[in-house]
């Protein structure tokens, strides 16, 4: 055999990964392969391999008879809508995908390069977990992972999908990067499986319910996004990407709007309702002011009393982090206030502005609250928007009270501009909480409760007193918020602010 006809049958090998029998099992789980996913992944044609010849050095257990080439997980850069990317795919067709020594060698490669190079990196997961037959070699592998995670973070995107299962010390590696995706019924993620729970806790719980997608993306927040199967994820894995610089250093990509920066909505001036304590949907602002069809929701199921996500205003790529009304009436509570810390600074991190609206009643009050510690989650929010030099704009659209007002980007910790609609209300608290503090013995005394509640509804319950001191830009007509936006953007484009010199911060954690 020439050395030509051996390069390509040892490549012949490799794309096989564990082979047709095994290939097939992966389809009736209703899972693709590691190289189908990259397909669906990455522009055709694009993608370059790395290491596909590399097999593990085990030789306990019989395994010096089983070495097949990648061993177990696909490496290497490709393009994503034009731009490079960097990524790994584990095959659940070898060896379940568990990771060995020279797999997890493998992926520290392509991170490696992918920090020289400034490029994202995307880590399509689906793995039984640590290779036992390899014992430390295999923790250790984890770690190296672990530690480029944690040096990549903040200097190139991540974005982890979980295609599979995902479990033991292997979730931290998807837990420390930018973005978790999770395939709905097909993956799993949780530190220990329903056996170890039912053997430690005495609880009987399920798979999905232990860590599924769902799980996930609801209770515990691990997911940011959810998809009805591998294709659904891979696709808006790319949608994910485009609205991504390809590292700290860049801007997110421009791109040629198809939406006029002057449009204005009449819809917005009657928006939010009259009755003060009306709720109304705060998406129906977001979607009505950014460029139409733009808006992708982040944690969509989670901690629903705050919306994050990114849009486009004139074709710019920004943040969207929005109290909601209709959910608990947009109130903060421990969920939303790490929810909407984590998206601030990542914006933060990859040079994207940062656009609030704003309507609060405050911090959610009670035991459970106060015992699982809202005070320092809420500072996480606080922490994050004081901390972010990028372009920040707020839009104040009903309440604004309390402590809440001053963490909503407000114009005292470094807002760039703070806009109101006419409906605003700025106080330390609603009207009649306010009333009955101050005027507790007048009431006592017989004054009408009611019209001292409607004269400081008067006073307080308006932008004006906040516009007269210069905490607010300007009062706004809810339809021309659009408009105001994208010249506030255009203008803050060269924004330079800078934060005191050290080593990091300490955030409340």
């Amino acid at each position: 055999m020439s050395n030509l006809e051996e390069l390509r049958r040892r490549r012949e090998a490799a794309l096989l990964g564990g082979g047709t029998d095994a290939i097939q099992k992966q389809h009736e789980k209703g899972k693709l392969t590691a190289r189908e996913r990259i397909d669906l992944l990455v522009d055709p044609g694009s993608f370059t391999e790395i290491d596909p010849f590399v097999t593990h050095r085990c030789i306990d257990f019989g395994m010096e008879k089983k070495r097949i080439p990648g061993d177990g997980v696909v490496t290497g850069h490709a393009l994503v809508s034009g731009r490079p990317v960097f990524l790994f795919s584990q095959d659940f067709t070898v060896f379940g995908g568990s990771l060995s020594g020279a797999y997890a060698r493998k992926i520290c490669k392509i991170m490696d390069l992918a920090l020289k190079a400034g490029v994202p990196v995307v880590g399509l997961n689906d793995s039984g977990g640590a290779r036992i037959q390899e014992g430390v070699e295999s923790l250790g592998g984890y770690a190296d992972i672990f530690l480029r995670n944690t040096l990549a973070s903040g200097v190139v995107p991540q974005i982890s999908a979980i295609l599979g299962p995902c479990a033991g010390g292997a979730v931290y590696s998807p837990a420390i990067t930018d973005f978790v995706l999770m395939v709905e019924n097909t993956s799993y993620m949780f530190v220990t499986g329903p056996n170890v729970v039912k053997t430690v806790t005495h609880e009987e719980v399920s798979f999905e319910d232990l860590g599924g997608a769902a799980t996930h993306a609801e209770k515990s927040g691990v997911a940011h996004f959810t998809a009805p199967d591998d294709a659904a994820c891979l696709a808006l894995t790319r949608r994910l990407l485009s609205y991504l610089p390809q590292n700290n250093r860049e801007d997110p990509p421009l791109v040629q709007p198809e939406d006029h920066p002057d449009r204005a909505d009449e819809e917005l001036d009657s928006l939010v309702p009259r009755d003060p304590e009306k709720p109304y949907d705060i998406k129906d602002a977001i979607t009505r002011i950014v460029d139409r069809g733009t808006f992708l929701e982040v944690h969509g199921a989670y901690a629903g009393n705050i919306v994050v996500g990114l849009a486009r205003l004139n074709g710019r790529v920004v943040g969207i982090v929005a109290n909601q009304p209709a959910h608990l009436a947009g109130v903060l509570d421990i969920a939303a206030s790490l929810k909407g810390a984590r998206f601030v600074r990542f914006c933060d991190c990859f040079n994207i502005p940062l656009v609030t609206f704003e309507d609060v009643p405050g911090f959610l009050p009670g035991t459970d609250q106060e015992w699982n510690g809202i005070i320092k989650h809420g500072a996480k929010l606080l922490y994050a928007y004081c901390e972010a030099t990028v372009p920040k704009l707020t839009v104040i659209t009903r309440k604004a009270y309390g402590g809440a007002y001053d963490v909503m980007s407000s114009k005292h910790i470094r807002g760039d501009f703070n806009f109101a609609w006419p409906s605003a209300e700025i106080a330390v608290m609603g009207p009649k909480g306010a009333v009955e503090i101050i005027f507790k013995k007048d009431i006592k005394g017989g004054k009408d409760e009611a019209r001292l509640i409607e004269e400081y509804r008067n006073k307080f319950a308006n932008p004006f007193v906040a516009a007269e001191m210069g905490y607010i830009d300007d009062v706004i007509e809810p339809r021309l918020t659009r408009r105001r936006l994208i010249t506030a953007l255009a203008v803050m484009a060269t924004k330079v602010d800078r934060n005191p010199p050290r080593k990091h911060g300490n955030i409340p954690l």
